[in-house]
Formats: structure tokens, C-alpha cells, sequence
């Protein structure tokens, strides 16, 4: 339980940071990319992550958070981008044709549109960072085989 407690800590403490912030700035996003971002890091020694360096360095906030969200989570995108009473919303979906009323989606908003889109990222780590947690187990996972299940029970 320690482990979960660290990542909510790490994540509040991001995500307060991202909420605080009026801009992205590059400092920002490389604080998210070091200390909740585990997959770039290893794609970046391969060369698959150099288009992000390239992207904040440019400037282009949104293609460089959208680019973070595709190496990432690459099972998520964006579901829906809004912009409601000066902030933009973003939700973040593993299953996008599902009816929006039934999918567990990661929600975030923010006046500025890649922070927005960075709040909600922070969100499915959150999430991701959790059931990692929750599911790990010291215990090896046996599955029994369909083919060869038995009925033991008695009914006489």
C-alpha cells in the first residue's frame, strides 16, 4: 500500500504543478516526462522518442503531449476536446466507440489546451499506476485448462 500512496503523492504533486502552470514550458513537461512517463524513457535510448525533444523545443505543445499520450498509453486517445466558460476539456478513452455514458474515461480541464490534454495524461497514469498496484501479486497465476476441466462433485 506504501507503493500506491508514493504514485498518488507523485501525481498530485504533477499534476498541481500542471494546474498551477499558465503555459507549458519546457520545464514542465520534461518534470512529467522523468517522474511519471516510465515507457519513454526506455524509447528514448531506442530513438523512438526523439520526436518529442524536437516538438517542445519547437514549441508545439499539443502535438508534444499528443505524441507523449501515443508512446505512452498507446491504447488511449482522445475521446473529446471542448472548450466551455474559458477552459478547455479533455477526455482521455481506452475504448472510443463505446457510448460516451458507459466508458470510464480520464477527465481533466484547464484554460490552457496542452495543459489540458497533460492534466488528463496524469490522470490515466494515475489510474494505470493504481491497478498496477493493485493486481501485482507475489503469487504465480495458474490457469486451469477448458479442454481438460472435470466435474468432481458427487450428486448421488
Amino acid at each position: 500500500m506504501l507503493v500506491a500512496r508514493k504514485y498518488e503523492n507523485d501525481f498530485d504533486r504533477l499534476q498541481r504543478q500542471v494546474r498551477k502552470a499558465v503555459l507549458p514550458s519546457p520545464d514542465l513537461i520534461h518534470d512529467v516526462l522523468s517522474n511519471a512517463c516510465a515507457r519513454i524513457q526506455v524509447l528514448e535510448r531506442a530513438g523512438k522518442a526523439n520526436n518529442i525533444e524536437r516538438l517542445i523545443a519547437a514549441g508545439a505543445w499539443c502535438d508534444a503531449v499528443c505524441a507523449l499520450i501515443e508512446l505512452e498509453i498507446p491504447g488511449w486517445s482522445i475521446r473529446r476536446l471542448a472548450h466551455e466558460d474559458g477552459e478547455w476539456l479533455c477526455s482521455l478513452t481506452r475504448e472510443p466507440n463505446l457510448p460516451a455514458a458507459l466508458d470510464d474515461t480520464a477527465d481533466a480541464s484547464h484554460e490552457s489546451l496542452p495543459l489540458a490534454i497533460l492534466c488528463a495524461f496524469l490522470e490515466v497514469q494515475r489510474k494505470l499506476a493504481i491497478l498496477r498496484d493493485t493486481f501485482a501479486s507475489p503469487v504465480a497465476q495458474i490457469r486451469s485448462a477448458a479442454e481438460r476441466s472435470i466435474c468432481c462433485d458427487n450428486f448421488s
